[in-house]
C-alpha cells in the first residue's frame, strides 16, 4: 500500500517532515537552502513556486506542510526587535492564499497561524516548551486541550537565574541549551547544526498532527 505523499515546505532540516514520516507519511522536503541533514527527499528550491506548481497540477502531492519564515511576527521581532521586521521576509499571507487555492489539506506553522492547533512540548513530555500555532486548511480535528507546565525555562532572565526542567533552544549563552541538549530536548539526532535546532519543530508535534491528518485522508 502506497503511502500518501506529504511536501514539506520551508522545510529547514526535517524537524517537521520526521513527525509526518512517523505518521506514516511519505515526505519531501522543498527549502531554498541546502539542507544536506534532511532525513527525507529533499529538493533546494523556493518554496512559493513549488507550490505554484502544485496549484497548476504539475506537481501532485496528497497534502502539504509549511512553515512559512516566522523572523518578522515573532514575539522578539513585535517587541524589543520591532525596528528588524522589514529586514525579514514575511511570506504567511501568500503560502496561505496558495495552499487553499490547491485545495489539498494542509498545514501551517508560523506565529500569525490560525490556532487550530497549539502544542507544546510538555504535552509530549519534551524538555522544551516551544508553543507553536498550526493552522489546518481544508480539513479540521479536534483541538487539543493544553495542559500546566510543570516549572520554568532555565536560564537567567533580567539578571536574576532561573532553574527549571525546560531549556530554551535558542541563541546562546544565559544558560540557554548546548546543541546536545536541544537535540535530547526536542528529540532531533540527525542534525547537530545550532541554527538548524534553534528553527526546528520537535517531530512530537507533526506526528501528533500526521495521526490526524492521516485518519482525515483515510476517510
Amino acid at each position: 500500500m502506497n503511502r500518501p505523499l506529504i511536501a514539506d515546505v520551508y522545510c529547514c532540516a526535517g524537524g517537521a517532515g520526521r513527525g509526518y514520516g512517523d505518521a506514516g507519511f511519505d515526505v519531501f522536503g522543498v527549502d531554498k537552502v541546502d539542507r544536506s541533514r534532511y532525513p527525507y527527499r529533499f529538493a533546494q528550491g523556493d518554496a512559493l513556486e513549488f507550490l505554484r506548481r502544485v496549484v497548476a497540477g504539475d506537481i501532485v502531492v496528497d497534502a502539504v506542510h509549511a512553515s512559512p519564515p516566522c523572523q518578522a511576527r515573532c514575539a522578539m521581532t513585535l517587541g524589543t526587535n520591532k525596528h528588524l521586521a522589514p529586514n525579514y521576509d514575511d511570506l504567511y499571507d501568500e503560502t496561505r492564499e496558495l495552499m487553499q487555492a490547491a485545495g489539498l489539506p494542509g498545514v501551517i506553522e508560523n506565529p500569525s497561524a490560525r490556532p487550530d492547533v497549539v502544542l507544546c512540548g510538555e504535552m509530549f513530555g519534551l524538555g522544551v516548551l516551544r508553543h507553536r500555532n498550526f493552522e489546518l486548511v481544508n480539513w479540521s480535528t479536534a483541538k487539543p486541550k493544553h495542559v500546566k507546565h510543570r516549572g520554568r525555562v532555565r536560564g537567567y532572565r533580567h539578571g536574576q537565574w532561573f532553574d527549571g526542567p525546560y531549556i530554551a533552544a535558542y541563541g546562546k549563552g544565559g544558560g540557554k541549551g548546548t546543541v546536545q541538549e536541544m537535540q535530547t530536548a526536542m528529540g532531533i539526532d540527525w542534525t547537530d547544526v545550532h541554527e538548524e535546532l534553534t528553527e526546528a519543530i520537535p517531530p512530537a508535534y507533526t506526528r501528533y498532527i500526521g495521526e490526524r491528518l492521516m485518519a482525515h485522508l483515510n476517510t
